[in-house]
């Protein structure tokens, strides 16, 4: 084969590939039936999205994301998560919210001082205490509402728009839409849940390091934890695994992989964080346990992973979403 018609088969092949990493679909109203407008397509925790058309009808190039779950989410709806398919355009219902506030009407003037302390409560639980969060603001603050029932030992917070967050310390902006969002008093324990995309808010100041604080904000992070797993490299990065006896761990020990994506039939292999035991993991000083939930948790290169497949203790676990990285970042050691 010459030169010019090898070059003319990889073009043209390139070409049907790049094409065939293309979703299409049309979202609609689970009840009506009717076109969702302006809901947002995106791959969670990334800059990757769009929007759909007055149709309800949207495009999406897959790029490097294929592993992460494609979120649907719009005002008034419950986000879905979509397997990744690049054939026959999706057909996608959203299923609109319903809030139930146990009966309580909110009419005395005493509410505006328990809505403050709520506020802040849901601040501290969402966003973290920590440096980086305590230079995020909610831009609409006003779209949270809590129930009020005084008995109650569960807060719950609701969001009839997308929480929108400006992150002053690493410069993004997130746009989050919060399925749920319960603080359980008693024990002081807590629930979140939802899906986000990210968008750079940088500012033309040299007095905001912002490569510094994002760098500091990942090591020793989950998402750092979890790329350093992946690429077989914890000890160069700094992380030591035990079981809950002491026993050292090795990568041998707690990873499988399986020719399977978790979010779609696309044929991709994945790695799963696997332990009959609960885990403690070091990074230099800093201690996390870890508590399996599922006997099997999907994690990517990314570093993104099933979060409901684990529970956080320790020092992991302060980091909210103040301290949150886009899984786009992109770092150049482990």
């Amino acid at each position: 084969m010459s030169k010019f018609k090898l070059f003319c088969f990889l073009f043209i092949n390139f070409n049907l590939f790049a094409y065939s990493q293309v979703i299409k679909g049309t979202i609609k109203d689970k009840i009506t039936d009717k076109a969702i407008c302006f809901a947002a397509v995106y791959f969670d925790g990334t800059f990757v999205g769009t929007q759909s058309d007055t149709a309800g009808n949207f495009e999406l190039t897959i790029s490097s994301n294929s592993s992460m779950p494609l979120i649907i989410s719009c005002v008034g709806y419950y986000s879905v998560t979509q397997p990744v398919t690049t054939g026959k355009p999706l057909l996608i219902y959203l299923t609109p919210k319903t809030y139930g506030m146990d009966g309580v009407v909110v009419s005395s003037k005493s509410l505006v001082g328990q809505r403050k302390k709520n506020l802040i409560l849901f601040k501290n639980v969402f966003l973290g205490t920590t440096a980086n969060a305590k230079l995020c603001y909610l831009l609409n603050e006003k779209d949270i509402t809590f129930n009020y029932g005084s008995d109650d030992d569960t807060l719950k917070a609701y969001a009839s728009k997308p929480i929108l967050i400006s992150n002053k310390g690493l410069g993004y902006k997130l746009t989050y839409f919060l399925d749920k969002f319960e603080y359980y008093k008693k024990d002081s324990s807590f629930l979140f849940k939802g899906n986000f995309i990210f968008i750079e808010d940088l500012i033309n100041d040299e007095t905001q390091p912002f490569q510094r604080k994002r760098e500091m904000a990942y090591l020793g992070s989950r998402m750092h934890f979890f790329r350093a797993l992946w690429a077989n490299k914890l000890v160069v990065a700094g992380f030591t695994v035990k079981d809950s006896f002491g026993e050292y761990l090795n990568y041998e020990n707690i990873v499988v992989k399986e020719n399977l994506s978790p979010f779609g039939p696309l044929n991709i292999s994945t790695k799963l964080l696997t332990s009959g035991k609960n885990m403690q993991i070091s990074y230099y000083s800093n201690l996390t346990q870890i508590v399996f939930l599922k006997p099997k948790v999907f994690f990517d290169e990314n570093g993104y992973f099933d979060q409901l497949g684990i529970f956080w203790d320790g020092d992991m676990a302060l980091q909210r979403i103040g301290d949150m990285l886009p899984f786009d970042y992109e770092i150049y050691y482990y």
